[in-house]
């Protein structure tokens, strides 16, 4: 049977709507915002790491050209620090106690970037200058840095009053039956391994720009955000203490967010704060310089794991101890990344028993939150390098201890000992068709071509899962205008994925127009009363499922005042190309005249909020090949194949663009990016001369394809995938450059990024040792 593609419905390979704006120069982002009268503020910042200070005077500052305003934390007093609320509970039932973000420092600063001042002038050049003319005396202590140093006896104390480094103590899994499965274990296998610290580098710096109106008595806050509800909710409930309805957040288009554009960040209070003080707009850009010292940063942990096995090569059990940076302060989520993500520490393996403890751990360096995956990546990576290792040291081909050891199909659903249930998955069905157009079985042979040219090879695999779409809503409503188009109003928020094309498929499926009369609305508090904003890749799998239901919604209602106008029965009504029509005849009447005829205007809108009960579980093989020179340590990716289940595809152009940015960014974790500082604290990899970016050369073209088996939990069986490729990508890359260092030299391990002179030091040291 011939299965058929819809031209804009779910399913169809729409091209992007929104790029002939961004191609064109037509985007507006928040440094396009400038109100009538906008002053500029800029943040002085301290450049150490770890000090007591005071500030002697801001006389001179105050005096200086085009100053208006000087804040420092003592005049913040009324203002609430930033607080999380991510601290889990510890094996005690206690929850530590949390260090939070000063909107301004008071007498200590904690980190290089640490915010101590604010300066509001007629330009930023103005502010900049009048920074360096305040007094601020740093009192400069021992600073640590390292995730694992953090926690040595003799380490200084970022919170002495804590009296150690460690921010909190979580476990997961049953110690019990843990023991018991290494008691019987025939092998255990060990690895020890460090998940390098990364800068999100969105190509957009954050931005703000703060209002006050004094006619409506309320903030107008315009920021790049994932989501203006939490940034309204934590910015009136939190920081200022007022009603949410004193607060207007709008975000207008994002350069990219991935997951570090979610959080509330201090210059959007202190935006706010200078703009009543002075009754005129005030706006903050960062630079490059400040996003790579203060925006959150991702991963960065230390992890030892152990895999308990009988003879045959099956997981009895695994045992994890991790050790979680958290930076100077605990950021908005930063403990349910690690604390999350190790609940999908056993992966797409059938393994009974886990023990897992994870230790936050406090340092002198910026704040570490969300990043692309947010946990599922660690986690992702933990296992797969593992499984790795013990098919090495067991002498089993990696793809067969996969298979002995894989979640068989009758399984599910499964439940893990990490407290997830999967539901539906066919992980040799996706393996065994990444292994074929790989071309797996013929490696051996481009290996020996390899030798020839002086060149040594290799061959990487992940099996990933990740848990994805959690459980929540995301209201969608949608509203027919008098010229015949439709506006969808719905609480998340583009950062480049692609929704206005995405969520117009859904629309005009239900109504059978163009995509391009299909209208979007995000960024608004004033627009929807609440909304879940975007992260978690939970945009299209949950607001796509309310769109489609709003459409569904107003295609009902605009057949009932079509059939009033045409005196006919609804039922008798179908909707063709943005008209509706009484079927086999030719009366008809267009959107635009129905939406005259209508009565009421609640007529004209439709509603659709589907919840979802249970996250998704997208899964997958990243296969990746490379080629290192031995003489210079530089690896190429000479071939890179990805098999997904996502489930259901909305559009295969959109997916397979979040597939290709995620593996990128996967990639530069595995080869180039690495955040470093100094052991004093100074942040040495703060700007694009120091810290590495993948780039066109680095990546190869990659052959993507999905073989998806729909999602129990989802309503159109959609599993997410703005994630998946970083989720899937960092192992397979490693895993590949591995092994070929082990098949040349024996090299079983090696820190990321696995740049050319650490694959080139690690080479050398093994010719030594022979």
């Amino acid at each position: 049977m011939t299965v058929l593609t819809p031209k804009f419905g779910m399913g169809a390979s729409v091209l992007r709507t929104e790029d002939g704006a961004f191609i064109t120069g037509k985007g507006r982002y928040t440094d396009d915002i400038m109100p009538a009268g906008t002053l500029h503020g800029y943040v002085l910042r301290s450049p150490v790491a770890k000090a007591k200070f005071t500030i002697g005077s801001v006389d001179e500052a105050k005096a200086a050209p085009g100053v208006h305003l000087v804040l420092t934390g003592a005049e913040l007093a009324h203002l609430g620090d930033l607080k999380s609320a991510a601290m889990p509970e510890q094996p005690d039932g206690t929850k530590a106690p949390t260090h939070d973000i000063p909107i301004l420092c008071r007498d200590r600063v904690n980190y290089v970037g640490d915010a101590v001042a604010f300066i509001v002038a007629d330009t930023r050049d103005q502010a900049q200058d009048a920074a360096e003319l305040i007094d601020v005396d740093y009192e400069d202590e021992e600073a640590v840095v390292g995730t694992v140093e953090a926690l040595s006896s003799n380490a200084p104390l970022v919170w002495p009053e804590v009296g150690s480094n460690q921010a909190f103590l979580f476990h997961m899994g049953d110690k019990d039956t843990t023991k018991a499965a290494f008691d019987k274990a025939d092998r255990v296998v060990k690895i020890s391994f460090i998940n390098n610290r990364l800068v999100a580098n969105y190509m957009e710096p954050r931005a703000a720009v703060g209002e006050w109106h004094d006619d409506e008595d309320r903030y107008v806050l315009t920021t790049g955000t994932q989501g203006v509800h939490m940034m309204q909710s934590i910015l009136t409930g939190i920081v200022f203490n007022i009603p949410k309805e004193k607060l207007r957040v709008i975000t207008h288009d994002v350069g990219g967010g991935f997951g570090t554009k979610a959080f509330t960040y201090r210059e959007y209070a202190l935006v706010l704060e200078a703009a009543k003080r002075l009754g005129k707009p005030v706006k903050w850009l960062s630079d490059r310089g400040e996003h790579f010292m203060t925006d959150s940063q991702g991963r960065d942990n230390f992890a030892t794991a152990e895999m308990a096995l009988d003879e045959d090569g099956r997981f009895l059990g695994m045992r994890v101890e991790m050790l979680a940076n958290m930076g100077a302060y605990i950021h908005q989520f930063g403990p349910s990344i690690p604390t999350g993500g190790v609940t999908m520490t056993t992966g797409v393996y059938d393994i009974q028993a886990m023990d897992v403890t994870v230790k936050g751990v406090y340092t002198n360096t910026c704040p570490v939150d969300a990043y692309r995956g947010a946990g599922r990546p660690e986690a992702a990576f933990l296992i797969e390098k593992l499984v790795e290792e013990c098919a090495r040291q067991l002498g089993i081909p990696r793809e067969e201890i996969r298979r002995r050891n894989f979640i068989e199909p009758e399984q599910f659903p499964y439940s893990t000992p990490g407290g997830r249930t999967y539901d539906r998955c066919e992980l040799d069905g996706h393996m065994s068709l990444a292994m074929e157009r790989a071309g797996w079985a013929g490696f051996e042979e481009r290996l020996e071509e390899a030798k020839k040219r002086g060149r040594i090879r290799g061959i990487g695999m992940s099996t990933y899962i990740e848990a994805c779409a959690f459980p929540g809503s995301e209201p969608a409503r949608l509203i027919l205008n008098g010229d015949g188009t439709v506006t969808l109003s719905i609480g998340t928020q583009s950062n480049g994925q692609g929704h206005a094309t995405a969520y117009a498929q859904f629309v005009a499926e239900k109504l059978n127009i163009d995509v391009d009369k299909v209208k979007l609305r995000q960024g608004d508090t004033d627009d929807l009363p609440s909304g879940g904003g975007t992260g978690g890749s939970r945009s299209i799998p949950i607001g796509g499922v309310s769109a489609s239901r709003a459409g569904e919604d107003l295609a009902e209602k605009i057949k009932k005042i079509a059939a009033d106008e045409l005196e006919a029965a609804a039922a008798d009504i179908e909707l063709v190309d943005g008209e509706a029509r009484i079927v086999g005849t030719d009366r008809s009447m267009d959107f635009a005249a129905i939406a005259k005829a209508a009565k009421n205007p609640d007529d004209l809108k439709g509603m659709g909020d589907f919840e979802q009960k249970e996250p998704t579980y997208p899964n997958g093989t990243h296969i990746c090949e490379v080629e290192i020179d031995p003489d210079t340590g530089e690896t190429e990716i000479v071939n890179y194949t990805v098999v997904d289940d996502f489930g259901a595809t909305a559009n295969p152009v959109l997916l397979a663009g979040q597939v290709h940015g995620g593996i990128a960014q996967g990639i530069g974790q595995a080869l180039v990016e690495e955040t470093v500082y100094s052991e004093d604290g100074q942040l040495v990899t703060a700007s694009f001369m120091d810290y590495t970016m993948p780039r066109a050369d680095t990546l190869p073209s990659f052959h993507f394809e999905t073989r998806n088996v729909p999602s129990s939990a989802n309503a159109l069986g959609m599993k997410g995938a703005g994630e998946a490729g970083t989720v899937g990508a960092t192992p397979a890359a490693l895993n590949a450059v591995v092994d070929a260092l082990y098949r040349a030299y024996g090299i079983s391990h090696i820190e990321m990024p696995a740049t050319p002179s650490r694959v080139w030091n690690a080479i050398a040291e093994a010719r030594a040792a022979r």
